[in-house]
């Protein structure tokens, strides 16, 4: 098979395009600077910088990954816009290929499988969420939501669509781990606010896992959260991650503070949902890591 990736030089997209070629699948990858990521990929990706460039070796399945980091810069109006720009941008142009490719009599792509996050649902409290709880209107259920939208018009034309909302993508070497990790390594790690928020969550091997079987799995489609099937609370997340690393986690941070330093982005740390993976379940899928202290112990 050969499947196109949008965001595959990412934290994600370079682990899917690694064991998509490890299946023995041709991979295609689109990035605005091919030179500049190829080091990052699996010898053998085909790098373009347009999704258009690949009009004349149509892809069986597109996987859509690109956008700008969302914790990357404070949500000034200006970042807000590049944060949905950069998100619809890139879907846009995997539906306008599928124009193209459908106006020259070319064979369509199966499946299109689309990135969107837990922010669809907005802040959500301690209630369970499933794929069918109605979202909080806030910028980050926005955000998502025209995301998603700029998918949609790939259904008219035949394209099977599978959205996956993520959660907080854990592994060494980058995503949230990331910039977590230094403080708890100094014992100087805490809760953020009163902890009580959850935080959805998955380990990038199990959320890879995952967007393959949505490719394989030819009778799915519309939206599946992808998050293991364990979320935590933020309060509990820190104590698990300080229990895996030895140390303390006694230097909470108060909410204000976050909320002074970061504006309405503290939100992305202040605010969660319990969301559940049910469609993924319900469709067969197994998590290798199911639960947070699983994950961290594998990480770390």
């Amino acid at each position: 098979m050969r499947v196109l990736v949008t965001g595959g030089s990412g934290f994600v997209g370079q682990r899917l395009c690694q064991q998509l070629i490890e299946q023995g699948h041709e991979v295609q990858v689109v990035s605005r600077r091919p030179h500049h990521v190829r080091d990052r990929l699996p010898s053998g990706c085909d790098i373009r910088d347009s999704a258009q460039a690949f009009v004349e070796s149509p892809p069986d399945a597109l996987v859509n990954l690109a956008g700008e980091s969302i914790a990357g810069k404070r949500w000034s109006d200006e970042q807000k816009a590049t944060l949905i720009d950069s998100r619809v941008g890139a879907t846009q142009q995997l539906v306008a290929l599928c124009e193209q490719l459908k106006a020259n009599g070319q064979p369509l792509p199966g499946v299109m499988v689309s990135g969107s996050a837990m922010g669809y649902y907005g802040d959500q409290g301690k209630r369970v969420v499933t794929e069918e709880t109605p979202p909080n209107e806030e910028f980050a259920h926005r955000l998502c939501q025209q995301w998603e939208a700029a998918a949609q018009p790939i259904e008219a034309m035949g394209v099977r669509l599978a959205i996956v909302r993520i959660g907080l993508v854990l592994e060494a070497g980058g995503g949230s781990l990331q910039k977590m990790l230094p403080p708890f390594k100094m014992g100087v790690g805490g809760r953020f606010g009163s902890g009580e928020q959850f935080m959805p969550w998955i380990h990038r091997e199990d959320l890879v896992a995952a967007i393959v079987f949505l490719i394989d799995q030819e009778k799915l489609s519309g939206a599946f959260n992808a998050s293991a099937p364990h979320p935590v609370t933020n309060a509990t997340f820190t104590k698990t991650l300080a229990k895996q690393l030895n140390r303390p986690a006694i230097f909470p941070v108060p909410a204000f503070v976050l909320k002074a330093g970061l504006g309405e982005m503290s939100r992305l740390l202040l605010t969660g949902a319990d969301m559940r993976p049910a469609r993924l379940e319900e469709a067969g899928f197994t998590f290798q890591y199911p639960t947070l202290d699983k994950a961290l112990k594998a990480i770390l």
